[in-house]
């Protein structure tokens, strides 16, 4: 009888974490060994316990979710981690992807998409989805104009796409847990390197190349 692979779910959404458990206890061979609700803990359980894999969300609250792989990657270099995100492949796939990810969904996606990417990421191998592998081929003919963005650092890249989703510099403070100076340095940052003036340019920006 083959081993179950272990599997540390990172992930602060209760309801969507009791779903996600629910399709790991059908799918063959696999098991939820821990559970985190922030990056901190979860990069606590990597350290003190062997997982096979990790399914982390990036959007959890504290530090960049990207920032977190980042670490799980240095910590167990070998051990797959599969991200998933309420955002967009477009926002954050090829960042996750560049950070060690192993393979990336979105929350929205359907439960045979979610199986499928569990057993091919244990396998060692990648999961990148269709409409994910389309979005990186039409990259290759994007104007530099176009890919400016990915020139920010990914927490300038995540407070971009959160005040062009119109939430408030006071709101972003809170849902990063960071001080409204901090979210302020950020969009000033941002600005800059983007060569804009205001909020209402950056909202523009964003949804020129289709990241809210």
């Amino acid at each position: 009888m083959a081993i179950s692979k272990r599997i540390l779910i990172a992930d602060d959404h209760a309801i969507f974490c009791e779903g996600l458990k629910q399709v790991i206890a059908t799918t063959v061979n696999m098991v939820v060994a821990g559970e985190a609700a922030n990056g901190q803990e979860a990069l606590g359980k990597v350290r003190e316990n062997d997982y096979d894999m990790v399914i982390l969300d990036i959007s959890m609250p504290g530090r960049n979710g990207l920032d977190i792989l980042t670490e799980i990657k240095s910590l167990r270099p070998h051990m797959p981690v599969l991200v998933m995100s309420m955002h967009p492949e477009e926002q954050y796939a090829l960042r996750a992807f560049k950070a060690g990810a192993s393979g990336y969904l979105t929350k929205g996606g359907a439960i045979q998409e979610l199986v499928e990417a569990l057993h091919k990421v244990a396998l060692g191998k990648k999961y990148i989805s269709s409409s994910l592998a389309e979005t990186l081929v039409s990259d290759l003919d994007n104007s530099p104009h176009d890919q400016i963005y990915k020139n920010l650092s990914n927490r300038e890249f995540q407070v971009l796409c959160m005040i062009a989703s119109g939430k408030p510099v006071g709101r972003i403070a809170t849902e990063l847990t960071l001080s409204v100076k901090t979210i302020s340095t950020y969009r000033t940052h941002i600005l800059r390197k983007l060569n804009m003036n205001n909020n209402a340019e950056l909202t523009r920006f964003a949804l020129e190349n289709q990241l809210v």
